[in-house]
């Protein structure tokens, strides 16, 4: 239920902490930076955080302060309260996002991992989506008191979704085992490919920050194309989120499916770019070709990064290894915008070439990446010594 209050308010946050709050455009974007930052820092230990005192403890209590911590955002009337509410809410947000994965990775079968993940991403994009409807019903309204409304509810379905998580099976925390805390840190592999993820999950600002601008100052296709390629990849990843993501389950098919999705959001990116200077029907036909090759790719390159995570994380610390791996996509979120906007939109038909380069390249390196894991093998506590066991 939270996802759907997720959509609501992503699609008005910008409107309200202008609007409302009294922010300039740079004080809202300095301080979705900093919740960024934050979040992107506290993965790894809230995902340790989940594996000792186990995950379904940490979701119930992190939704549950995140109810309020969005509701203060009605008291808020200027920047430092809007930073400072913006960065704990980060954390909490943090901590739920790193206590679901290790939630899956304890309750569902291996094999079954992928596959239910795959289920949630189509019912989040539904939830989404309706509450991104409900969110154009508020803009039409365009009051103060419809955008407070927005916030009171977005807080609700937090506060509610920490509740039924309490019905759901509880997953035993880890007891701590002998050396370093957060092993995952010492786990290069791993490392090398959350780095890589985060360069191949650039592609998730395409459709939402870089084709509207595109199609606006570069196509001469009609401006609703923006949204119609949007709608495409909606209802694409509700009809075959699960069907694409069979057979993703371990790592090396895994890695197979992220080199396919590079494969394709390469071939998405040399779409769009041959959009700019044809007519206006011919353009309309790209950006749409164009829409069905990236979420061809999206598909698969989540697939199989919730194949690759899942299966090179230890049992025992799964909670801070997807964590960990959540940050490649924090990273990728925070420079796509700057960056990728940068190349379509002064560069043109050049700049969406190196994006396909870069996102064939990041998609070809999973599989060397993944075979480099699997022959490291999970990187293990330093055993503790017969003598000092006995001791104790």
């Amino acid at each position: 239920m939270h996802t759907m209050g997720q959509g609501l308010w992503m699609a008005i946050s910008a409107i309200y902490a202008t609007r409302v709050i009294g922010l300039s455009p740079t004080g809202f974007g300095l301080g979705v930076a900093a919740a960024a930052a934050v979040s992107l820092a506290m993965s790894t230990p809230t995902g340790h955080l989940a594996d000792r005192v186990g995950p379904r403890s940490v979701q119930v209590w992190s939704f549950v302060a995140l109810g309020p911590l969005t509701a203060a955002l009605l008291l808020v009337h200027g920047f430092t309260g809007y930073v400072v509410v913006m960065a704990v809410q980060a954390v909490a947000y943090s901590a739920s996002r790193s206590a679901r994965m290790a939630m899956i990775a304890g309750v569902v079968p291996p094999a079954e991992r992928v596959r239910t993940r795959a289920y949630l991403r189509a019912t989040t994009n539904v939830s989404v989506a309706l509450g991104a409807a409900v969110a154009g019903g508020l803009l039409v309204v365009g009051t103060d008191y419809a955008y407070r409304w927005a916030v009171a509810f977005n807080a609700a379905t937090y506060t509610t979704a920490g509740l039924l998580t309490v019905m759901l099976p509880t997953v035993p925390p880890q007891a701590a085992r002998p050396g370093a805390r957060l092993e995952v840190l010492r786990d290069r592999p791993f490392l090398s490919l959350v780095v890589v993820d985060g360069v191949l999950s650039m592609h998730n600002q395409l459709l939402d920050v870089v084709l509207p601008l595109w199609v606006i100052d570069r196509t001469s296709a009609p401006r609703w194309m923006a949204a119609v390629v949007l709608l495409l990849n909606t209802v694409a990843v509700v009809l075959l989120q699960v069907r694409i993501s069979r057979g993703t389950d371990e790592p090396r098919s895994a890695a197979r499916a992220v080199r396919h999705g590079g494969l394709f959001l390469a071939l998405a990116c040399v779409i769009f770019g041959f959009s700019r200077g044809v007519p206006a029907l011919e353009a309309s036909v790209l950006l749409a070709l164009g829409a069905v090759a990236h979420v061809m790719g999206e598909i698969r390159q989540a697939a199989g990064s919730w194949g690759v995570s899942f299966g090179l994380a230890p049992d025992h610390a799964q909670g801070q290894y997807q964590g960990t791996y959540q940050m490649g996509a924090d990273l990728g979120k925070l420079v796509a915008p700057a960056v990728l906007t940068w190349l379509a939109i002064e560069h043109g038909r050049p700049g969406w070439w190196v994006m396909a380069i870069v996102f064939a390249a990041s998609g070809a390196a999973f599989p060397p990446l993944v075979a480099w894991a699997r022959r490291r093998g999970p990187v293990l506590p330093v055993p503790v010594e017969p003598a000092a066991e006995a001791v104790r």
